[in-house]
């Protein structure tokens, strides 16, 4: 198949660790290069945020990333670009279309894959105009985020309604979990029903095996890490607070920026000072952005993955301490009530619950014979549901549903019944903005 993907933000090359750099690049970047190893053709559409990007980055053997031209070249936060979608949906068919050969040498695709809501837009909008199939991954929804953040949630007032449309009107959504199709058949009736296709893990990549990060002459017994992005909904805040009642442990915390930027990070700068507060700065290790090759040397020097956010629409950090044989404790949210497998790969706890973290965290210290059973567990887990060529597989299922759906959607009517004009789902009822400026 001719595959395209598009992740307006989430470049598949970008650094991971920022505000907007986490699971759903790792996501894009590792899915396309396994279904182009299947023997399909996939290009990645992303927002061009720099003025000096090439048009085209060969990122493997039969993947390529297609910079898109669609708002200021230069980073803007994901929840800004809304007003910038028309535009990157005209590029798009423009792209798609026979004589505008920007992409897959001027050919329609065989089938979109809108990865997040605001992709979804600007993928249903070009693919419905030239009959592609659309498939529609959100790796978070809207309701969810406003559910958990409340009046620091910073996406559209749209979000919402445009995502419930979304999910009625694409060929078909690919749920991360089961957590996620519960929480769409809440926001809306879907065309058919979901596909739930997990995020994976680059299970040669993670192995218990190899060199570990080492560990400074005089650190505390023990050692748990938090791997991803710094941000409050992460939770990480309830593990700096567990360390005042786990006196022989420190903690590493791997995301945000570069280490030396890390005094100018707001969430940063805020769990230091929670820590001083508690007396546990000098267990308190944020290390800042840690390049994807070196992450499991930094697993493998840990005894405990913690990993306890608000909520998670899938979570990529817990499978990649699994893939390296380290037992997870986790929040009982979203994807992590499937990847981990209570009191065999790890134990889950409810959000922002020191007490009961420090308490399962101590009892997990206090047994090495528990943590080395929970981790090979964890490891055979990864390997067996979780590795890439599966997800793909999987992946390239859903897109066949897709495909033969909207077939049958597209067959002749009778002539008795009248053509309807689908709307577009980026009319001006949704959005507001300068068309001008936007194109």
């Amino acid at each position: 198949m001719r595959i395209a993907m598009v992740s307006e933000h989430a470049s598949p090359l970008a650094v991971l660790g920022g505000v907007d750099a986490g699971g759903q690049n790792v996501h894009v970047a590792a899915l396309a290069q396994a279904l182009a190893a299947r023997g399909h053709e996939v290009e990645v559409y992303t927002r061009r945020d720099a003025p000096d990007l090439p048009p085209r980055v060969a990122m493997g053997p039969g993947v390529e990333v297609v910079h898109v031209d669609a708002g200021p070249a230069r980073p803007v936060p994901k929840d800004d670009l809304l007003p910038w979608m028309p535009a990157f949906a005209a590029w798009l068919q423009r792209a798609w279309s026979p004589r505008g050969g920007r992409g897959l040498g001027g050919r329609r695709p065989d089938v979109v894959h809108g990865h997040f809501w605001m992709s979804g837009l600007a993928s249903l909008e070009a693919g419905r105009a030239l009959g592609v199939p659309v498939v529609q991954t959100f790796h978070a929804l809207g309701s969810v985020k406003r559910r958990h953040q409340g009046d620091h949630d910073t996406s559209p007032p749209q979000r919402v309604a445009l995502e419930a449309s979304l999910v009625r009107d694409v060929d078909l959504v690919v749920a991360t979990c089961r957590d996620e199709v519960a929480e769409l058949d809440a926001l809306a009736t879907p065309r058919r029903r979901p596909a739930v296709v997990p995020c994976g893990v680059d299970v040669q990549h993670f192995t218990p095996d190899g060199l570990a990060e080492p560990r400074a002459a005089g650190s505390p017994r023990f050692r748990m890490v938090s791997v991803g992005r710094l941000v409050e909904r992460k939770g990480v805040e309830t593990a700096v607070r567990a360390l005042a009642v786990l006196p022989d442990v420190e903690l590493v915390v791997a995301g945000g920026p570069p280490p030396h930027e890390l005094h100018l990070d707001p969430e940063a700068v805020r769990l230091r000072s929670v820590a001083r507060s508690l007396g546990v700065a000098d267990r308190l290790l944020l290390v800042g952005q840690v390049e994807q090759p070196d992450v499991p040397r930094l697993l493998r020097s840990a005894d405990v993955s913690v990993n306890v956010p608000w909520y998670e629409p899938f979570g990529i950090a817990p499978l990649e301490a699994m893939a390296c044989g380290l037992p997870v404790v986790g929040t009982a949210v979203g994807g992590l009530l499937d990847t981990v497998t209570e009191g065999a790969t790890g134990a889950l706890v409810e959000p922002r619950d020191t007490a009961a973290l420090a308490a399962v965290i101590r009892d997990l210290l206090d047994d090495p014979a528990r943590r080395r059973r929970w981790g090979r567990a964890g490891r055979r887990r990864a390997v067996a549901h979780y590795g890439w060529d599966r997800v793909a597989a999987s992946t390239e299922d859903a897109y066949g549903r897709a495909q033969r759906g909207s077939a049958r959607r597209s067959a002749p009517m009778p002539s008795t019944t009248p053509t309807r004009r689908v709307p577009s789902v980026m009319g001006a009822s949704a959005l507001h903005f300068d068309e001008q400026e936007a194109v």
